[in-house]
């Protein structure tokens, strides 16, 4: 678990983290370099879950090795399906990472929802469902590794 006292916002306990796949910590279906290490060291503190509708077939191989949950979603109604997937987990003690339409809705629902824009973008309901926006995935899980950095940007 990962606790943070944020003054003026409120104290975060994290216990889940939920990322999509491509655009998020993929790119055209590889997992971006250095992923996993970080993804490796989170999962000390956070039980991650990944949500794909796997796109580009490797998913399982991609992720060998990260202690993780992989959950395969339809192609239809994606955004509803995060959605439902973190409310099922608690989203009071969840952080989200997406880039895309069909991630607004679990970054909405999510205590911490984190957006990254990198090689593929972002779309503009993704960021203005955020609680955060950052340039790119190393950025976002990186936020998790340090989370002092997180209070710079949501304290009031």
């Amino acid at each position: 678990m990962l606790q943070l006292n944020v003054p003026g916002y409120k104290t975060l306990s994290l216990s889940f983290l939920v990322l999509d796949y491509n655009g998020t910590i993929a790119c055209d279906g590889h997992l971006i370099p250095g992923i996993k290490e970080l993804l490796i060291e989170l999962s000390r503190h956070l039980e991650i879950h990944i949500l794909t509708a796997d796109t580009f077939g490797g998913v399982k191989e991609e992720l060998k090795g990260i202690p993780c949950k992989t959950v395969v979603i339809a192609k239809e109604n994606q955004a509803q399906a995060k959605e439902d997937y973190v409310r099922q987990l608690d989203e009071q003690k969840t952080v989200c990472v997406g880039n895309g339409r069909n991630d607004t809705l679990m970054l909405k629902k999510a205590v911490l929802g984190i957006a990254v824009i990198q090689t593929e973008g972002c779309a503009g309901e993704a960021l203005l469902a955020a609680d955060a926006v950052v340039q790119n995935i190393h950025d976002a899980l990186n936020l998790l590794r340090h989370p002092l950095r997180l209070t710079a940007t949501l304290r009031s």
